[in-house]
């Protein structure tokens, strides 16, 4: 019995020690004023940020024309992100957004996607503090490294010019997720904007064709992203897609009535789907007016957590991508300022943990999962039927008919080619009079 008690008093040594310890470290921090601003700190620290949108390419292209030897990326002054400030809000990874403006949509949206997916590239090569990733696997090692990770991501369907082809060479060039569309409708999705009349269809928010893209994104494993996309084009996604979906940058509807955020339905067929809403900081998003605070933002994040959990919600700040951000949170320093909010709300490290990073994490790696089960799959090759697109710019590649193209030549090119016909004529008649 003796020896009994001794085995049991030897084995409880080290749990004794580890609450001693554990009393003594929460007892420095009572009396040292261990606030919720040194917790929030503390916790992204141990679990940095992975953010889910930024439009700071779109803010060097406007301001800079991308002439990224003109500029200090370390220190802008002119923006709400920098190398610096990523580093005091503890941002890990940053999804860093390529858009361009909707009214380039029939004519040279690709080649302004591939500039600024060039200017991406640049930015996250030149300098040392960030590291371009393309999977979970460089993002982890990123951050073993101390660097920002750059993921890239295409804002806006209308970049690939409804074409397959182009999805896949974007991804090639390091594109790991793309929105199906942004403040205008593509021939094969719906926007939850009405600025823009194009390619209007009723019960229709996402055909054959948009299906095809969907398919080809889980194929190459590419995330499905389905902010500004309208309610019918996100509902009929998360029926559609094989893998778990985002909302990079999309709040509440029932905290703020605004046809960008998400309403509890489609929350709901979010959370089914394995899915995950980050949370946007854009005033007229969160308060549904220009000034907004951060308990705003903070009333999102609640509201969310109590009808899906805190399982899936990130953080897409949406930074240069407006100038009205709620006081406290004007630029990327700020984060620790909401981590600060919500720990006074009664959130758990836990749940805060999954918010900032492992929540992104998981899903970046169940697409990557679907991408493998998916890997004998060969490229589609599914066309738009050209009455869809309606692009009075696009070339059909077919094999030209010569008596129309001389029918429709100019007066002169005509007498032009009935010169040259006379000339090889010629030519030929003098040949065959000299092999005689």
């Amino acid at each position: 019995m003796s020896s009994r008690k001794t085995i049991l008093r030897g084995s409880c040594r080290p749990c004794v020690r580890s609450l001693r310890a554990l009393l003594a470290v929460s007892l420095c921090h009572f009396i040292s004023g261990y606030s919720d601003k040194d917790r929030a700190h503390d916790l992204l620290s141990k679990y940095p940020l992975i953010d889910g949108h930024n439009d700071i390419a779109l803010r060097l292209r406007i301001l800079h024309n991308n002439q990224l030897s003109k500029i200090n990326l370390t220190h802008l002054n002119n923006a709400a992100t920098d190398i610096s400030r990523l580093r005091a809000g503890r941002v890990q990874t940053q999804m860093f957004a390529v858009y361009v403006l909707c009214g380039a949509q029939q004519m040279d949206a690709v080649r302004l996607t591939l500039e600024q997916i060039d200017v991406v590239r640049r930015m996250c090569t030149e300098y040392p503090d960030f590291e371009l990733v393309t999977s979970t696997e460089e993002l982890r090692a990123s951050a073993r490294k101390q660097k920002i990770a750059c993921l890239i991501s295409i804002e806006g369907g209308h970049s690939i010019d409804s074409s397959l082809p182009a999805l896949r060479m974007f991804y090639q060039l390091g594109v790991r997720s793309m929105s199906l569309t942004h403040s205008c409708n593509t021939p094969w999705a719906e926007s939850s904007s009405q600025f823009y009349d194009v390619f209007l269809r009723s019960n229709n928010s996402l055909t054959t064709f948009g299906k095809a893209v969907v398919d080809e994104m889980n194929r190459l494993g590419m995330i499905v992203d389905l902010s500004h996309t309208s309610w019918g084009t996100a509902s009929a996604v998360l029926k559609h897609s094989k893998a778990p979906v985002i909302f990079s940058h999309s709040s509440s509807y029932a905290i703020c009535n605004h046809s960008r955020n998400v309403p509890d339905s489609l929350l709901h067929k979010l959370k089914k789907n394995r899915g995950l809403i980050m949370v946007n900081f854009y005033g007229p998003f969160v308060s549904c007016k220009d000034k907004a605070r951060v308990s705003h933002v903070a009333d999102h994040f609640d509201h969310i957590k109590r009808v899906i959990g805190a399982e899936s919600i990130g953080i897409g700040g949406d930074f240069d991508g407006g100038n009205s951000f709620p006081e406290g949170l004007e630029d990327v320093s700020k984060y620790p300022v909401i981590i600060q909010e919500l720990l006074k709300r009664k959130w758990t490290e836990d749940e805060l943990a999954d918010v900032l990073r492992r929540n992104f994490l998981r899903v970046f790696e169940e697409v990557e999962r679907v991408r493998n089960q998916l890997i004998w799959n060969k490229p589609s090759e599914e066309e738009i039927p050209l009455e869809e697109v309606a692009n009075p710019c696009r070339l059909v590649l077919r094999q030209p008919v010569l008596s129309k193209l001389s029918l429709n030549r100019s007066p002169s090119l005509k007498s032009e080619g009935s010169l040259n016909l006379l000339y090889l004529g010629s030519v030929l008649f003098f040949s065959l009079i000299l092999l005689i």
